[in-house]
């Protein structure tokens, strides 16, 4: 597997490449970001439930007790309150919380209060009182089960979430950053060896130029022959006729 994304050594591939750095190393940041909110509300509603587990067997085992006394005082009433019940007392509303942008499902209880009043007839005749204590005990059952339905469908959601946010925290961290560090050190290093090129190739093309130049003097040189009186050339004597006086200097 390479250690870098296959792609041409320009100048305009580099920039594409910085900007997808800058942008993988905020990704990073806001995903741990994430990772660590999402890991915070996980370790609350783990210790929530917990408690409410806790909780939950201490409700039971009440309800259990209220059960047997109301059997006890009342009888077999069982019957009685199927008879009664029309439609449920007692349902489940569904909703959402958003944690850092995971929605995590959450249930609530809510009383209709349809069937209170026949509800309070049942065992009217006697063990009217433990029937009620047993509804009551029974009633509070039913809303911590609510809540540790909602806490745990929240760990399971929170518990996937957290898995997929840290694989993608992973995957920048060790693949995707590293990848591109290598890919922009590659273009980076053949545009500074093409530069070199080019900065050989016109010095050559300098020195040929210059060495051209000079065999195009020395053909003309040996073409046209020496200079008279030096290589400069000769001065001419702009009066050949006339004498120059010796005591007179210029």
């Amino acid at each position: 597997m390479s250690n870098r994304y296959v792609c041409v050594p320009t100048v305009t591939v580099l920039a594409m490449m910085k900007a997808r750095l800058t942008g993988a190393v905020k990704g990073h940041a806001l995903l741990k970001k994430k990772a660590d909110a999402l890991t915070l509300r996980f370790r609350q509603i783990l210790k929530k439930i917990v408690q409410t587990k806790q909780e939950m067997g201490k409700t039971m085992r009440a309800g259990a007790f209220a059960l047997t006394e109301a059997k006890y005082a009342a009888g077999e009433f069982a019957t009685t309150v199927l008879d009664s019940v029309e439609s449920a007392s007692v349902r489940v509303n569904a909703q959402q919380d958003n944690v850092a942008g995971v929605k995590i499902p959450r249930f609530e209880r809510v009383m209709t209060g349809a069937s209170d009043t026949k509800m309070h007839l049942t065992g009217l005749g006697k063990g009217g009182q433990q029937v009620q204590y047993c509804r009551k005990a029974y009633m509070t059952a039913v809303e911590l089960l609510v809540e540790l339905a909602s806490l745990q469908t929240a760990f399971l959601t929170l518990d996937e979430a957290i898995k997929t946010t840290n694989r993608r925290v992973n995957a920048l961290d060790n693949v995707v950053i590293p990848k591109l560090e290598n890919t922009i050190a590659y273009i980076k290093g053949e545009l500074d060896e093409l530069e070199r090129e080019e900065f050989f190739r016109l010095k050559k093309v300098q020195a040929n130029k210059r060495k051209v130049a000079d065999e195009l003097v020395k053909r003309r040189l040996r073409e046209n022959g020496p200079t008279p009186n030096g290589a400069k050339g000769a001065l001419h004597d702009m009066m050949p006729g006339v004498d120059q006086d010796a005591d007179i200097v210029f």
